[in-house]
């Protein structure tokens, strides 16, 4: 338990609390309610993208035995639940809840936050996560990069074979 609050307060917390905070305070905004329909999007958006973090970070600590910290990574490869059908559900949920912000918050400044984050996690998969990944699982991550998309999800699940 210790484990994954160490790993929430530095990871998704920082990226959807702190920093949210500090682009809002630094940008001077304002709250003005948005249209009706962008709150409740946005709330059911936020309500998603929960759920999927939770369920990833349970996947992670049940199945692979550790957690999405790069210093304390999971043991097993994970090709479970949302792992079947895309290789990043975790960063999914994280983009997930900062559209949700930017809806309830009616910030444009979260959405360019968004666009970051997500620039920065397109060019860091390929270049390092999938290199160690693929230095961890070998073939196993290898077979599951040729099958399951790395940003959107493919319809039918996939698993390894046995």
């Amino acid at each position: 338990m210790l484990a994954w609050l160490k790993t929430i307060i530095a990871l998704p917390f920082n990226v959807l609390v702190v920093v949210p905070a500090l682009t809002l305070w630094l940008t001077g905004w304002r709250w003005r309610a948005g249209h009706p329909a962008l709150m409740v999007s946005g709330a059911l958006l936020l309500a998603a993208g929960l759920l999927l973090a939770v369920w990833t970070m349970w996947l992670f600590d049940r199945v692979g035995r550790g957690t999405a910290a790069p210093w304390n990574p999971p043991r097993r490869l994970v090709v479970r639940g949302p792992y079947c059908h895309v290789r990043n559900p975790m960063i999914t949920s994280v983009l997930t809840m900062l559209l949700a912000e930017s809806l309830l918050l009616n910030s444009w400044a979260l959405v360019v936050l968004l666009l970051i984050f997500w620039l920065g996690n397109v060019i860091y998969f390929p270049l390092v996560e999938e290199k160690t990944l693929r230095q961890r699982f070998g073939d196993d991550y290898a077979l599951y990069q040729k099958n399951v998309p790395r940003w959107l999800p493919r319809l039918t699940p996939w698993h390894l074979p046995e």
